[in-house]
């Protein structure tokens, strides 16, 4: 080659490698216009009257449809129930790996409007706020799906593995509509390598990120019944066998009883971290915790118990009692009383070794201990990989968009990433910024105030994107 096509040549290679850096360049978002629309289609979704029961998420599906078919975003809808629709939408990539499933439910809990100050489903802003049936869990999961997935359409980013976006209904009733319905007719449309879900998320102190969390394990949900049983009889002479006596005794029993308190890989690690990063009161009490044998682990589970619930909660296998019912007039001794408890135990905890040892604390013959009737998630001892592809890039990002050091943990509710890691699917729980203090002021997860902070909402966005770009962007 003669020294002009060489130039020719290096001019060609660099007006190219122009080209593929405008090109990356123009493939970055314009975050500005798509924070407008994160809002237009969050608030859409929040003024979507989910509640379940009844649920009817069809409705959020049919939204999120044509949002996508206007975009050229092949989605289906998929229903056990007409009204309980789940959508999936999917990205192709060049299948060099396994897909990324991105999960959000489009079901909310229930509201007693009377209570609210704004309405529950009008999506109002206030304060910096956006306040909401939902604004919390779980839309902002959804609405972060939704916004990866157009973005990877419109920017036509080049791929190595598939990006499936997942609205599923009923997490909030049961997942028989939802999740387990997926799983058992259409799994193929869901299979991935990684998933991304709720639950995690990160602690604001005072406005500023103090710690991201990210869920890589959950304890497992059981109902449990006490009955008690008693000769019925007239009020004014009172009975030693009056029902409503023996099951009192029995609620006693079961929530002054102390399960052991048992650490894993995920809970020592949670505590252990977590000890690094607040005031050193607190990080000595989080440092014993992870010495349940000693006086001064003993000690902070105390604390927990009382102060920090949530805490004490990962640390056993918790009972709560819920309901109780019995009698049906002031002057009638009823012959039946019965408490329904809700259970959540360690994942290690075998259930039916659990109500063996719960009949023992009771030692009552006249109480039955049972379990009661719950759609119960797949129960797993598989910690997601602290190692893995996925754990890595949720890492980099949350230290990327928030300064704050990522701890796995151990979430004390049930997802329905249950059922996709019985699946052995990786999965991990993420989620947007949250004061601290928002929970115990009636404002979280369920809450009669629910809410989110606007621009917490835009990072989770912007959060989630580059988690999206980093896992599944061609190399």
């Amino acid at each position: 080659m003669n020294i002009h096509n060489i130039r020719l040549a290096l001019g060609a290679a660099a007006v190219l490698g122009s080209v593929a850096l405008a090109a990356q360049a123009a493939r970055q978002p314009d975050w500005t216009a798509l924070d407008r629309e994160t809002l237009q289609h969050f608030q859409a979704l929040l003024r979507i009257d989910t509640s379940s029961p009844p649920g009817n998420e069809t409705r959020a599906a049919e939204y999120l449809k044509a949002v996508l078919d206007k975009e050229g975003i092949p989605a289906q809808l998929l229903a056990l129930e007409p009204d309980r629709a789940n959508l999936v939408a999917r990205i192709k990539g060049n299948g060099k790996k396994r897909a990324l499933l991105l999960m959000g439910h489009t079901d909310v809990v229930s509201v007693d409007p009377a209570k609210w100050k704004f309405p529950p489903f009008g999506a109002v802003r206030d304060g910096g706020y956006i306040y909401g049936r939902g604004s919390f869990d779980d839309k902002p999961h959804v609405v972060s799906g939704l916004m990866a997935i157009l973005m990877l359409k419109r920017l036509a980013i080049p791929l190595d593995r598939d990006v499936i976006f997942l609205a599923e209904a009923g997490e909030e009733g049961g997942s028989n509509v939802g999740i387990n319905f997926m799983v058992d007719r259409h799994f193929s449309d869901i299979d991935a390598e990684y998933c991304l879900a709720e639950t995690g998320g990160v602690d604001l102190v005072g406005g500023k990120p103090q710690a991201a969390y990210i869920q890589v394990l959950e304890k497992h949900a059981r109902t449990i019944e006490l009955t008690a049983h008693g000769t019925s009889g007239h009020a004014s002479a009172p009975l030693q066998s009056n029902a409503i006596v023996h099951l009192a005794a029995a609620i006693t029993a079961v929530t002054t009883w102390q399960p052991p308190v048992r650490l894993s890989e995920t809970t020592t690690r949670y505590f252990t971290q977590l000890a690094n990063i607040v005031p050193p009161q607190e990080a000595a009490r989080y440092r014993a915790a992870v010495k349940p044998e000693t006086s001064a682990g003993a000690a902070a589970f105390a604390y927990f118990l009382k102060e920090q619930p949530s805490l004490a909660s990962m640390l056993h296998s918790s009972i709560s009692p819920t309901i109780v019912n019995g009698g049906y007039r002031v002057n009638v001794i009823p012959s039946e009383a019965k408490a329904t408890l809700d259970v959540r135990m360690l994942p290690d905890e075998d259930p039916d070794q659990f109500l063996v040892a719960l009949r023992k604390v009771v030692n009552d013959p006249a109480v039955d201990v049972s379990f009661g009737a719950r759609v119960v998630r797949p129960r797993s001892t598989q910690t997601a990989s602290l190692n893995s592809e996925a754990y890595k890039a949720v890492e980099a990002a949350y230290t990327r968009h928030y300064d704050a050091a990522a701890i796995p943990a151990l979430s004390t509710g049930g997802t329905d990433m249950a059922q996709m890691r019985s699946k052995n699917v990786q999965c991990l729980g993420i989620g947007p910024g949250v004061d601290v203090a928002d929970e115990q002021k009636g404002f979280g997860a369920h809450a009669d105030q629910e809410r989110i902070l606007e621009n917490e909402l835009y990072r989770f966005v912007h959060f989630q994107w580059d988690v999206v770009t980093d896992l599944a962007k061609a190399k």
